[in-house]
């Protein structure tokens, strides 16, 4: 049984832990245009759509980082960032939060990763998303970029209370993420017990080892039964969770979506947390790196790890209900919520 009360009390009387936000950042820039402005080239005769606004933010470890200082936490942020006009913007956006950049590797071998989305006006004056332009370096890391990430995440371990890392592409070796880089992480984790280590990855989860892993149903699926087609089971999620958490020795938690999450630990039976049930329309993007942040964060206060997936699901229930951005949670909005299941 979850102890809300415990919860939203270590919620409003818990401190400011530091966390580091290890691995894949990106500019998420959202560029508003009205058709009603639209242009026709003279040189082509196509439609030159006339953008007269942007929105940039942090996106991937960004969002994670969003969270986290929604919550109060201290962040470090341990990334790439190319030498061009997104990294700028980008660097700006984890500062505007107030997150801590000096440790993010810049380098003019890549790009700032970068996602674009033009949005168009409505009759109704909402937009719409249209086709996205995506940024990326589509070529391995180098080893000296390698190097400088791991680095760089070492020095900033120093004095740090736990570390998420977020491990977004599902390409091999395209992202922060490469197989040497978390050989390293893996190894950073017994070297630093007294740290909370925790990753989230879609596509890799089971090479981590020694460290707190999330991810949910549908990933879980595709590394222990890839040819499963239909809708996880509870059944499998129960059998697989149990088998990914013996691979990596540690705690394994898998979110169910709107079933909330569960928890499983090598010897011990799966422990649910059900989801917080919310009204109207929701926007489930960013719910994971909301959920991460939740999370991480209970278990900094030193909450038991049933108890950290509940705010974890608390905090990523008030995220949805923002529609059209990447939405965070205050404290005093999640210890609010927590209450309601008193």
């Amino acid at each position: 049984m979850i102890d809300y009360g415990k919860v939203a009390r270590a919620v409003e009387q818990g401190g400011s832990p530091t966390i580091v936000v290890f691995g894949d950042y990106c500019l998420d820039k959202y560029l508003y245009t009205d058709p009603a402005n639209d242009e026709l080239s003279v040189e082509t005769g196509l439609v030159a759509h006339q953008f007269d606004r942007k929105a940039l933010f942090a996106g991937v470890g960004g969002t994670i980082t969003n969270n986290l200082r929604a919550l109060e936490a201290n962040v470090r942020c341990v990334g790439m960032l190319g030498q061009d006009g997104e990294g700028f913007e980008l660097r700006q956006a984890l500062e505007r939060v107030g997150a801590d950049s000096q440790f993010m590797v810049e380098t003019p071998e890549r790009c700032t990763y970068t996602y674009t989305k033009p949005m168009r006006k409505n009759p109704d004056g909402s937009y719409s998303e249209m086709e996205r332009l995506d940024f990326r370096t589509m070529t391995p890391l180098s080893p000296q970029l390698e190097d400088a990430l791991v680095e760089r995440l070492e020095q900033a371990l120093q004095g740090a209370d736990a570390v998420i890392v977020t491990d977004q592409f599902v390409e091999p070796g395209l992202g922060a993420l490469t197989d040497r880089v978390r050989e390293a992480v893996c190894n950073l984790a017994l070297r630093y017990p007294n740290i909370i280590f925790y990753a989230d990855s879609r596509a890799f989860v089971e090479k981590y080892r020694n460290l707190v892993v999330k991810c949910n149903d549908h990933e879980l699926l595709r590394v222990f039964a890839p040819a499963y087609a239909e809708s996880p089971t509870l059944e499998l999620v129960e059998e697989y969770g149990e088998r990914l958490t013996q691979l990596t020795g540690r705690p394994a938690y898998v979110t169910l979506g709107a079933q909330g999450s569960m928890l499983f630990r090598e010897g011990q039976a799966p422990a649910a947390a059900p989801a917080f049930q919310v009204e109207g329309p929701i926007d489930i993007v960013g719910a994971g790196d909301a959920t991460n942040a939740g999370i991480v964060l209970g278990l900094c206060l030193g909450l038991e790890p049933q108890e950290a997936a509940a705010l974890g699901n608390c905090v990523s229930s008030i995220t949805i209900q923002q529609i059209g951005r990447t939405g965070t949670a205050t404290r005093q909005q999640v210890a609010g919520r927590l209450r309601t299941r008193l």
